[in-house]
């Protein structure tokens, strides 16, 4: 048998304590972001884990708003707050190309501030590239670029077991299991708003049911590879007409069930009949409308 030598730092040394601690510290940073579920805490919980080999650089977190098709970005710090610093034009194109190739870009920086600035893309959990790391580098460290997209390979890789346990296999859409975990934390957050003296509610929550009519009827004239099409379809329709934070689920079969966050009832039934009166004029492949 091969043998092996196992290595113990040894307690008086220094250089081989700081090191063990380094690594301990490291280790944790994975535990924390392997603990979350929540899309944005997860990111939060990974700027943590690459703040472990930059130091003193610079992380921000930027978000495209409104889909793939629109260039408006919102810009957070490492602790989830907004940052309002205006975005000059050529950093903004640097950014939006990111989001669009879904490459990371490294930029070399004229001032001397910081030597080079990394932005680094990230797949969200519907699998779409809606989250841009840029990390500021100052000491100009080459490995620092492998370290860290060694890190967001760990986190994609985590992501997508997330996706396996927490998506229906057809539409991508929130399954059916993942339905009761995530309501009841609608649940606890309002009950920790009625809970805080002095917090207005500016937002309130509604859940939408849709339910395919004659469903039934489609698979057994057409199939149910025809039938799973028109599933498919209709939750993309779901998807390109409500916002990314609204909570999307297959229920079961033709039920879908939808989670919002909107100021009053009247603007929900906007939505809702924004919704219906486009799946009415879509025209599904050899169904119709």
């Amino acid at each position: 048998m091969p043998q092996h030598t196992i290595i113990v730092p040894n307690n008086n040394d220094t250089g081989g304590t700081l090191a063990t601690t380094a690594v301990i510290d490291f280790l944790q940073k994975l535990i924390d972001l392997t603990s979350e579920r929540e899309p944005l805490a997860l990111e939060l919980a990974l700027v943590k884990a690459i703040s472990h080999f930059c130091q003193q650089d610079t992380i921000v977190l930027y978000h495209l708003i409104g889909g793939a098709h629109n260039d408006n970005i919102s810009a957070l710090n490492a602790d989830g707050k907004q940052v309002t610093t205006e975005l000059s034009d050529a950093f903004k194109s640097h950014l939006i190309r990111c989001f669009k190739s879904a490459q990371p870009i490294t930029l070399e920086n004229a001032d001397t501030s910081t030597s080079k600035t990394f932005l680094y893309p990230l797949k969200n959990n519907k699998d779409h590239i809606a989250t841009v790391i840029a990390v500021a580098n100052q000491n100009d460290d080459t490995n620092l670029d492998l370290a860290i997209k060694s890190l967001l390979q760990i986190y994609q890789n985590y992501v997508g077991l997330i996706n396996e346990n927490e998506r229906d296999t057809l539409t991508g859409l929130l399954n059916r299991k993942t339905f009761e975990t995530k309501i009841n934390k609608v649940f606890s957050a309002l009950l920790s708003q009625h809970t805080r003296k002095g917090d207005s509610m500016r937002q309130k929550n509604f859940l939408a049911i849709f339910d395919i009519d004659h469903f039934k009827r489609i698979n057994d004239e057409f199939g149910h590879l025809i039938g799973d099409e028109v599933l498919l379809m209709f939750s993309q329709l779901m998807t390109q007409t409500f916002r990314e934070q609204d909570m999307l689920f297959r229920f079961g079969g033709e039920e879908f069930i939808a989670v919002f966050e909107c100021p009053s009832t009247e603007d929900m039934a906007r939505v809702i009949n924004r919704f219906r009166e486009k799946v009415s004029v879509f025209n599904f492949p050899q169904i119709g409308k």
